[in-house]
């Protein structure tokens, strides 16, 4: 510090007037002393000076390095010159070795808000809310700015622009928050803020909170205008609340607002999202009445409408209107929607043809366009086609995407050609796309779809490796593999890593899990997963209880399916035609007849009608339980209803008539489905149809051989099944031989045999006795890949025992294990039958021991051959034992078996009371013997004969109906036990009236 003294001040006083004339300036510059020894306060002055002055030169001078302190210290002293702050805020911003941090950034947007310096006030904010990097700063930016203003006591502006700021940005979690309390600090979101958060909130899936978001902004005093009108019917539609949307606008317009086309459009939007075009339709009417404009995006949203519904050619004819209108110019976005729309419904030429109009008229191709065209040809099969399409993009200047890419893969792995799908996965990375999860979760459904399930995990383990994170979709698609695959404890296994990834509330995933448990009948544990997803708070939908409902049906248990359905409806969920249609295949299944004329009348009150499914069900379920007339007349109705019969459909009818044994009329159906022109070795087989004489085909066949004629060109290519369904008809009829080149024809037209084909033409040799050639084609069935099953060396051992090779099929049975193949009771009942046949007993006795040793229960087909070995025996007490043994073991009576054997006893004059006593339940059977057997009989006599062996009330009994059960297999242990009690009424009949009974169809039930 400068000492004061008189000489020191008389000095500078004289130097000052003798050189009064001159500049100031001159004796004022000096050089600061040793700046970098400033004080922080002195440091902190002299910035503030500088900055105050304007002098930013002079900020070089000085030593310091810029810090969070140092920029806020700045700002907080300089706070009422918003200039100078923010040119040192941008110079702090420049530092290499820094940048502003959040408060500092507050603190600048209060400054710079409060001298109305908007424009760079939200530059600042949008700086700001990219700071936010986790929840906490997010949240950490509101406090500071709250803590800044209540210290500033500056406008509340900023809220306002930070709310907005975050609404556009999609951060509706801060802008919520912000939303909510800006309010306790006396500031009201603006009109604007407020219509960008609803607008944001709807774009982003949370229409819900909209509404409420709404209602807050009524109650705060915020009067709307049009376009919050706008948005907010947008909510409404969004949310599925269309008329409540269509309430709302026709409120603002009492109020006094006049709706715009944007409003109208999204009322449009809402009827087509619920797939209600005429609701559409009348939107679009009510804008003609009121003279509001139609624009391009009107008539989009119609023609989505359509398309939505498949209805591509209505949706074209709007497109046609369109092009009338003088002031509405259709666009690419038009144009893409009809052509994604013709390319759903698999109308891949008419989406070309819409194409080339397009370009035509002078539009250009896009993307989306291009991606519709690969979806519709990948849809269709024609992968090659979406392949060369895919190459061709670079003609009209379009990249293929990622969603490009990922549609033909899908389209590779759904036709199998897993190589070329992998090498457009190597295209993918070459054009530097990176696979994503779902290239990855589709090549996982690709080889499920191939039956490849160990390629499948080694890919699953792949995308583990590359750091790929699987999604709830790859996830159900392992799980379902683990279930295909017959792994129970894998699939469990991987179900709680599901759970414990945070997949508890996911719907799909529970209904994966439900519907692989109710695959493999395993029905208790799939009842636990239901109650554990209501426990976890995860809500059934549709699918979760009609999968619950159709694995009930599928076991057999109607009865719990209905329950399942009356707690579904119970929770306001309507069924769906699936559900009853599951619901009568498994009426037909459990032989619960009666409730199919139930299923089908509720149908009909709730306002479902019957489709294909349906009528395919019926007509399935008819012809299983052997009521072909029921199955004709079902038949008859559904071509009436403009249905036309499928391959399934018609495959079906045509096994039942081999089953029945009306072969030559079966045959006659097979050639109106299969051109048997195709396979040339079946032209004499087809000479030998043209030769049947009229009067041997039932009136019922010639007429569906007609309709079949009529909807001939409208059959799919015939597939494996009906193909299948050919040479099992010719096995049936006892050409083998015509069979077998029929076979080796398909082969040369492509047609690829799976293990039914083989088990079809091995059981059919077998029974013919050529054991040699069904080994050969066993052995030819292992060289193409094809592992045999059980029921395909069922047919072999059945053939060995038919020959009399018992002890090469005991060598078969033993050398099952080897092959990984458990007897089933099917192959110990061939076996055990070939044994009593021949009279080797004690045999047939010790395979029955070890058939229970290995936890297989004998059937009544089992004790059926032992009781009748025994008694040609003579040993009637042994069989005799073994009968009471049989029916105090419970047995499902349901069985042919147990006819045959009465039918024995009636041959060798024994009377049938012994029977009789133990058979309560053939009163369930009555009414349909009834019908079946009895129509001139003297009823008096026959009712006294049931009432003598305790058949009482039979009039009240439920009709039951003889079923043919066909499984190639177990033909003669299937079938109801109703033949049962026909054969007692027969026996009885014949013997005693003296009459030849009559079927009496057309009194069936």
């Amino acid at each position: 510090m400068l000492r004061y003294s008189p000489f020191s001040t008389s000095y500078f006083l004289s130097r000052f007037c003798a050189n009064k004339h001159r500049r100031v300036y001159r004796y004022l510059h000096w050089k600061p002393r040793h700046e970098y020894k400033l004080t922080r306060p002195e440091l902190l002055d002299r910035i503030t000076n500088i900055l105050v002055l304007g002098r930013y030169d002079a900020l070089n001078n000085l030593s310091f390095e810029f810090s969070d302190d140092l920029l806020d210290s700045v700002l907080q002293k300089l706070r009422l010159n918003p200039n100078a702050c923010l040119d040192f805020f941008k110079l702090a911003s420049k530092q290499q070795n820094f940048r502003p941090n959040i408060k500092s950034y507050c603190k600048i947007v209060h400054i710079l808000s409060r001298a109305r310096m908007y424009d760079q006030t939200r530059i600042y904010l949008y700086e700001l809310v990219g700071l936010c990097k986790n929840n906490y700063s997010g949240f950490l930016i509101w406090d500071e700015l709250v803590r800044i203003y209540k210290e500033f006591t500056f406008s509340p502006i900023v809220f306002d622009m930070i709310l907005k700021i975050y609404a556009e940005k999609g951060m509706l979690k801060y802008a919520l928050h912000v939303f909510d309390n800006m309010g306790k600090y006396g500031r009201v979101p603006s009109l604007r803020s407020c219509n960008s958060l609803l607008s944001n909130l709807v774009k982003n899936g949370e229409s819900h909170v909209a509404l409420h978001v709404y209602d807050q902004i009524i109650r705060v005093g915020i009067v709307p205008d049009v376009f919050t009108c706008s948005i907010m019917v947008n909510a409404y539609c969004k949310e599925k609340r269309v008329e409540k949307a269509v309430e709302f606008a026709k409120e603002m317009e009492n109020s006094g607002f006049e709706l715009n086309v944007v409003t109208y459009n999204s009322l449009i939007d809402g009827y087509v999202s619920l797939g209600d075009t005429e609701g559409a339709k009348r939107v679009f009417e009510l804008m003609c009445e009121k003279g509001i404009s139609r624009n391009v995006i009107t008539y989009t949203l119609l023609i989505k409408g359509y398309c939505k519904q498949g209805k591509a050619k209505e949706a074209e004819d709007v497109l046609q209107r369109v092009k009338k209108e003088e002031n509405v110019v259709v666009d690419e976005c038009a144009y893409g929607v009809l052509i994604d729309g013709y390319c759903r419904v698999g109308k891949v030429d008419d989406a070309i043809r819409v194409r080339n109009e397009m370009l035509k008229g002078g539009l250009k191709m896009n993307l989306l366009i291009c991606n519709s065209l690969i979806n519709g040809y990948c849809k269709i099969g024609q992968v090659f086609e979406a392949k060369r399409l895919l190459r061709s993009m670079r003609d009209w200047n379009l990249m293929p995407d990622s969603f490009s890419y990922n549609t033909l893969v899908d389209g590779y792995c759904r036709e199998s050609h897993m190589t070329e799908a992998f090498k457009l996965c190597d295209e993918m990375l070459h054009v530097g796309i990176e696979p994503t999860v779902v290239t990855y979760n589709t090549l996982l459904k690709g080889f499920c779809h191939a039956g490849a399930f160990n390629d499948a995990l080694h890919l699953w383990r792949v995308m583990l490796k590359r750091g790929v994170s699987p999604n709830e979709v790859g996830y159900c698609t392992l799980l379902d593999i683990f279930f295909r695959m017959g792994d129970f404890d894998g699939a469990m296994k991987l179900w709680k890593h599901i759970l414990a990834r945070g997949f508890s509330k996911n719907t799909v995933a529970f209904n994966t899990m439900i519907n692989g448990l109710c695959k493999m009948g395993k029905m208790i544990e799939a009842e636990n997963i239901f109650e554990k997803m209501k426990e976890l708070g995860c809500l059934p939908d549709k699918i979760t209880y009609r999968t619950l409902s159709d694995g009930y049906c599928k076991v057999g248990n109607v009865e719990e399916a209905f329950k399942i359905k009356d707690v579904m409806e119970k929770e306001a969920i309507i069924p769906s035609i699936e559900m009853y249609n599951s619901l009568i295949s498994g009426a037909f299944k459990s032989r619960k007849l009666s409730k199919v004329a139930d299923i089908l009348a509720e149908m009909q009150t709730v306002g479902l009608s019957p489709n294909i499914v349906t009528c395919g069900a019926l007509i399935s379920g008819w012809c299983d339980v052997g009521m072909l007339d029921k199955a004709f007349r079902v038949y008859f109705e559904m071509t009436e209803n403009g249905f036309a019969p499928n391959l399934i459909i018609c495959s079906k009818i045509v096994s039942a008539l081999y089953r029945v044994d009306r072969i030559d009329e079966a045959n006659m159906l097979l050639q109106k489905v299969v051109d048997l022109d195709l396979v040339p070795n079946l032209k004499s087989f087809k000479a030998n149809l043209k030769s049947l004489e009229a009067n041997a085909i039932s009136l019922e066949t010639q007429k569906i051989a007609l309709s079949l004629d009529e909807i001939a060109k409208s059959l799919s290519v015939p597939n494996n099944v009906i193909y299948n369904v050919a040479i099992a008809g010719l096995c049936k009829s006892g050409k083998v031989g015509d069979a077998r080149s029929a076979f080796s024809a398909l082969l040369l037209t492509g047609f690829i045999p799976d293990n039914f084909t083989y088990c079809t033409l091995i059981h059919g040799y077998a029974a013919a006795g050529d054991v040699d050639e069904a080994f050969n084609l066993r052995d030819e069935m292992l060289e193409r890949g094809l592992v045999p099953n059980i029921v395909t060396y069922n047919a072999v051992i059945t053939g060995l025992c038919k020959s009399g090779k018992l002890d090469r099929a005991l060598r078969l049975f033993y050398k099952l294990h080897l092959k990984g193949l458990a007897p089933n009771i099917v192959t110990y009942n061939k076996l055990i039958d070939g044994y009593c046949k021949t009279g080797n007993i004690r045999q047939a006795f010790n395979l029955k021991c070890k058939m229970i040793e290995e936890g297989i229960l004998p059937s009544v087909f089992t004790y059926s051959a032992l009781i009748n070995a025994l008694r040609a025996q003579g040993d009637t007490e042994e069989s005799m034992k073994l009968l009471d043994q049989m029916i105090k073991s419970g047995l499902d009576e349901n069985s042919v078996a147990f006819s045959k054997l009465v039918q024995n006893y009636f041959k060798r004059g024994d009377s049938p009371p012994f029977f009789l006593t133990h058979m309560v339940f053939l009163k369930r059977h009555v009414n349909e013997v009834l019908c079946r057997l009895i129509t001139k009989i003297d009823q008096g006599r026959f009712l006294n004969f049931l009432t003598h062996f305790g058949i009482q009330n039979a009039s009240e009994s439920e009709p039951c109906s003889s079923a043919a059960n066909s499984d190639a297999e177990s033909s003669n242990s299937g079938q109801s036990f109703s033949s049962l009690f026909e054969t007692v009424v027969f026996a009885y009949v014949m013997k005693n009236l003296c009459i030849h009974p009559q079927p009496a169809a057309d009194l069936l039930l």
